[in-house]
């Protein structure tokens, strides 16, 4: 299964997009990983203002990510490879994992909540050419999201997989100009759910699928055979009352 572009926008009008939705992008990351943090409590943390009822930790991780953001836009035409996730994880992983963890590939196990399964611990090397062969899949949408979930099930590093390999989505769609990925706020239980389905069984298709529909935001919708065909039988069906719809 191929998923198909969900929009078409040039590279400057994708980043200025990012940029507008920068508060809301950090505030659904935030709460995909456990931080319960409020759109207001993000928007007041990315503006310097003093937030109450949050741990000192809690505003540190936010803007980790807000610091991952900026650099994600500043560095948006570099190669993604190993060395530019490593960048991305020193940004994100500041207050989750030991300093000697930082940028470094794990060498030791790991378990994951909600599933007995169990990455394989591998070279950098071997993440390198999976990402690279990745790369040679020609639809933007499909590489982007499947080269994220990749990422994720592969655990790469000790911890911050998951904002790992959603940078690496936004990365591939923005630079294609193909849209922003954010999971909603209500849905990252599903997301989750699903996410542990495909660790188990290394079937993305149906999360791939189940994200394309969900989890894009973008303008300039690309419109799809059957929905062009959906809008003409509308527009006879008005101008026509006794128009049958092709079947």
């Amino acid at each position: 299964m191929i998923l198909r572009d969900k929009y078409a926008m040039d590279i400057e009008e994708n980043i200025w997009i990012a940029k507008r939705l920068l508060v809301d992008s950090v505030y659904t990351s935030a709460n995909l990983e456990g931080i319960a943090v409020t759109f207001a409590q993000t928007q007041d943390i990315l503006n310097n203002v003093n937030v109450s009822h949050l741990t000192p930790k809690d505003i540190n991780k936010v803007c980790c990510l807000r610091d991952a953001w900026e650099y994600m836009i500043e560095h948006i035409h570099d190669e993604l490879n190993m060395g530019y996730l490593m960048n991305i994880h020193e940004l994100i992983a500041r207050f989750d994992v030991p300093y000697s963890y930082l940028g470094r590939v794990r060498t030791d196990d790991v378990i994951i909540s909600g599933t007995n399964w169990r990455p394989e611990v591998h070279s950098v090397e071997y993440y390198h050419k999976g990402l690279m062969e990745l790369q040679d899949n020609p639809n933007v949408t499909d590489r982007a999201i499947r080269t994220g979930l990749w990422l994720m099930r592969c655990q790469v590093f000790k911890d911050g997989n998951k904002r790992i390999g959603s940078f690496a989505i936004n990365k591939i769609l923005i630079e294609n100009g193909r849209g922003i990925f954010k999971v909603p706020v209500e849905l990252d239980g599903t997301f989750k759910q699903m996410l542990v389905s495909y660790y188990e069984s290394n079937n993305a298709d149906e999360l791939a699928l189940w994200i394309c529909d969900n989890c894009l935001d973008g303008v300039n919708k690309i419109q799809v055979k059957d929905d062009i065909e959906e809008e003409a039988d509308l527009d006879e069906s008005i101008e026509n009352p006794e128009y049958t719809p092709k079947l």
